[in-house]
């Protein structure tokens, strides 16, 4: 899509909006059909008030009732069609949309170090879809026909069409008063509540924390003040909504009453006949309608175009990225060079000018105390924060000139948070991919965890959740262990990988990575602990950001074993 062409604040969202614009075109050629079907009765009354009652004749009536059955039966299934074509028009629209917000909302996640995981983009694409099949909009596509209405009641007496008009500004006044008085009421309120749902997520996934220590009451109070703030906000845009509702049908009624009797003044003065008098109020009734509906669902209309505006937001901030053309397999060579690494939404480097390569098969251990750059290293190198200078190569090539989707196979990654999703062992071994068997038992027997499995209830069958279920902190880091060496990467890059093994899996450990150097990986490990060390060619001592030490294990070892320069034996970071 060529942006420049666009001149919508969001281009994607309009753009996406003109693919579907056929949709309203439909819509609207039906829409039209059933207006001009809903003077049947109209027509129909005043014919049975002015011809037939006048006659007497029931041959006519017959005719008039078998007409009047069939017109509005095909009104019923234009307005069935139209309903047909507003539900394909929002799949649709959801069907464009929903990878791109999708990624769009993954990547904020990703820019943002997890502090950004809300699902609310893909909630609004939703209930966007939703208002889009829903009867509120079908008032946009009648009140073109207002003005019809109003120049068939001119037709029947000025008066009536001049009763009509002053009704049809009041209720606009109202629409744009209600409007006025909630929209904010309601924006706060959805930001607010985005925020408390965004509380509970972290109340849900740390609920062991808050129970542990006993900060139910604190946390739930705190809650409790967030949804106070948002039902107070809520109920009174909602109570000023429902006073505009009930005035504007109030106002509805009470015109059409006085139309009525305007008619039967008329009436008495041989103006119009009496079946005018009855169609003109029925009109007015019909002209008020679509005015009417958008009064009473404007509070819907206000709620989409915020969706709509945090759509476009979101995409604005984060545009499609080029498809970049496909390299060859890696091999493992990565070099680092003159690299600094900002945090999202941060104005301090956690790493400067990092420089060290890696050929295939080389192990590197990076130590360092807490808070010293080591985790945000591994993700610069992994391509998940960008460079704020230098650069990560891998086979001379830019970390970011990859294309993702390719270079992920080759890529093996452990974080200190093993995340584990649900589903069985062997989806998450095999990264959700097509499931290999010999694939999954060599990645799980390389990082020595194929026993294990063998003895869980259902082997490889066996179900976890997002929190890894019936397994242990140190079966998940294992298991994730495995998912990180499938289908043997050339670059693996292991975050703490021992912190929660005993000595036993630790050794087993040091004897996985032998093996995954022995097939040819770049490994690259964070730790505290020696032992794991062990199974280096090189190491990299970080501190506040800058490298105190690099080079080969032993050299850095002995450097760090001087008095000035103990190895640092504080948490990872």
């Amino acid at each position: 899509m060529n942006r420049n062409k666009s001149n919508s604040k969001f281009p994607e969202l309009a753009e996406a909006l003109r693919d579907i614009r056929h949709y309203f075109g439909f819509a609207a050629l039906f829409s039209a059909a059933v207006n001009l079907l809903m003077l049947t009765p109209i027509i129909y009354m005043l014919q049975v008030y002015d011809r037939v009652v006048a006659s007497g004749s029931v041959p006519t009536l017959g005719m008039l009732t078998l007409l009047m059955v069939c017109l509005l039966l095909s009104m019923g299934g234009f307005e069935w069609v139209r309903s047909m074509v507003m539900i394909g028009a929002s799949n649709r629209l959801e069907q464009r949309l929903r990878q791109r917000v999708a990624e769009a909302t993954f990547n904020r996640a990703l820019l943002s170090g997890g502090m950004t995981t809300s699902a609310q983009p893909m909630n609004d694409l939703s209930q966007l879809r939703q208002f889009l099949t829903g009867s509120s909009l079908f008032a946009f596509f009648d009140a073109p026909w207002v003005p019809i209405y109003i120049f068939v009641m001119y037709l029947f007496h000025p008066y009536f069409a001049l009763v009509g008009v002053i009704a049809i500004i009041i209720m606009l006044l109202l629409a744009l008063a209600n409007e006025k008085t909630t929209s904010p009421k309601l924006q706060d309120a959805n930001s607010l509540n985005s925020a408390v749902n965004n509380q509970l997520t972290g109340t849900l996934r740390n609920a062991e924390v808050i129970a542990a220590m006993g900060m139910g009451k604190e946390v739930r109070a705190r809650q409790e003040d967030g949804s106070e703030q948002v039902m107070e906000l809520q109920s009174a845009a909602s109570r000023q909504a429902g006073a505009f509702t009930s005035i504007s049908k109030s106002l509805r009624i009470i015109m059409q009453s006085l139309t009525l009797g305007l008619g039967a003044l008329l009436a008495l003065q041989q103006q119009i006949s009496p079946g005018m008098m009855i169609a003109g109020s029925l009109l007015l009734g019909r002209a008020l309608a679509p005015i009417d509906l958008l009064v009473n669902t404007w509070r819907g209309f206000s709620v989409a175009r915020a969706q709509y505006r945090r759509l476009g937001e979101l995409l604005e901030q984060l545009p499609p990225r080029k498809q970049p053309m496909s390299l060859p397999a890696p091999t493992g060579r990565l070099s680092v060079e003159g690299l600094f690494v900002l945090p999202p939404a941060s104005q301090t480097f956690v790493v400067r000018n990092a420089n060290f390569e890696l050929e295939p098969g080389e192990a590197l251990g990076i130590v360092g105390p807490s808070a010293s750059g080591k985790s945000s290293l591994a993700r610069a190198i992994l391509g998940v924060w960008p460079s704020a200078r230098g650069a990560v190569r891998l086979d001379g090539a830019e970390i970011f000139t990859w294309d993702r989707e390719e270079l992920g196979p080759h890529l093996g990654y452990l974080p200190q948070d093993i995340e584990l999703f649900d589903g069985s062992i062997a989806d998450n071994i095999c990264r959700f991919g097509g499931q290999d068997s010999d694939a999954i038992v060599d990645a799980a027997q390389l990082a020595g965890v194929h026993e294990l499995i063998l003895t869980l209830p259902n082997g490889y069958n066996t179900l976890i959740g997002g929190a890894g279920g019936v397994l242990s902190g140190g079966q998940r880091q294992r298991i994730g262990l495995a998912r990180a060496v499938y289908r043997n990467p050339r670059l693996i890059v292991l975050d703490e990988p021992n912190s929660n093994l005993d000595d036993q899996g630790e050794r087993e450990l040091v004897e996985a990575i032998d093996r995954i150097k022995r097939r040819g990986c770049t490994v690259i490990v964070i730790s505290h602990r020696t032992m794991v060390l062990q199974s280096m060619d090189k190491m990299l001592v970080l501190k506040e950001g800058a490298t105190v030490s690099y080079g080969p294990r032993t050299q850095v070892l002995a450097s760090l074993m001087k008095p000035a320069a103990k190895l640092p034996q504080s948490a990872a970071s």
